[in-house]
């Protein structure tokens, strides 16, 4: 199997208008697309698109309705001029925990047939309901560093006007992904997520499990708990002023 769990931490740390710091203790799985139907068999508790202790759904990633993530990535991949034969995905999510997940952020890698990552999509969701995708092109699969405009209301505690600078390390045997924002040249977000891997086999996913059993319901939780921390703080509220369902913008 090439699928994977990566057990980690998720650390915020906001620098303005006021230091906020939190650390949460995560696991995530690293799965490859293709794979989806055999880990529906090989592990008795974990199912993909049915119900089950731990599970994946296609419904949650991509267009959101159900239909084919393959197929999605393939679509925007040619939208961006990106060659989508003969491709590999693995998608970087949490997992549904007794039929619940929220993915603040899902991170696609499109590697060719010669294991070389040609494209990253990162895939965000605010808890509104909605959702931004950016894609970008690799030239460079020993550099992974993209800049991007922020295109989408996440933090009702950050304005619009703001700038993502994304560091991110080929999955191996750590993931590492960092994300810095700004605004006006000044650093005000410093997010990331590391992690160890190991193999996706029955034993090690319950044993991230019984480390962490409800942990889909703890991120969702925590955000919330972290905005009343912020508002207590005195923290501006910026109320969202677009609604939208998926958008998605493709990058250099």
């Amino acid at each position: 199997m090439i699928s994977s769990i990566y057990n980690g931490t998720v650390v915020h740390k906001r620098f303005k208008p006021r230091i906020h710091f939190f650390r949460y203790k995560v696991f995530s799985l690293l799965i490859d697309l293709s794979e989806l139907s055999t880990l529906d068999k090989k592990i008795n508790f974990f199912s993909y698109n049915r119900f089950n202790l731990i599970s994946f759904f296609d419904k949650d990633h991509g267009e959101r309705d159900g239909t084919s993530l393959i197929e999605w990535v393939k679509k925007n991949l040619r939208e961006n001029n990106i060659d989508a034969e003969e491709i590999k995905i693995k998608l970087l999510c949490y997992p549904r925990i007794l039929g619940y997940v929220f993915n603040p952020l899902s991170i696609f890698y499109i590697y060719n047939n010669n294991e070389k990552l040609i494209s990253i999509l990162y895939e965000v969701k605010n808890t509104f309901g909605e959702q931004h995708t950016y894609v970008f092109k690799i030239e460079n699969d020993n550099l992974l560093q993209h800049n991007c405009e922020k295109k989408f209301h996440v933090s009702p505690f950050i304005e619009m006007n703001c700038n993502y600078f994304f560091r991110i390390l080929k999955p191996s045997e750590k993931i590492s992904v960092i994300i810095d924002q700004y605004q006006s040249n000044e650093k005000i977000l410093f997010a990331s997520q590391d992690g160890k891997r190991a193999d996706l086999t029955s034993a090690e996913l319950m044993k991230s499990y019984l480390k962490h059993p409800l942990m889909t319901f703890k991120i969702i939780l925590a955000i919330h708990f972290e905005a009343f921390k912020l508002w207590a703080k005195g923290i501006k509220f910026i109320k969202k002023k677009l609604k939208i369902r998926n958008n998605i913008t493709f990058e250099n």
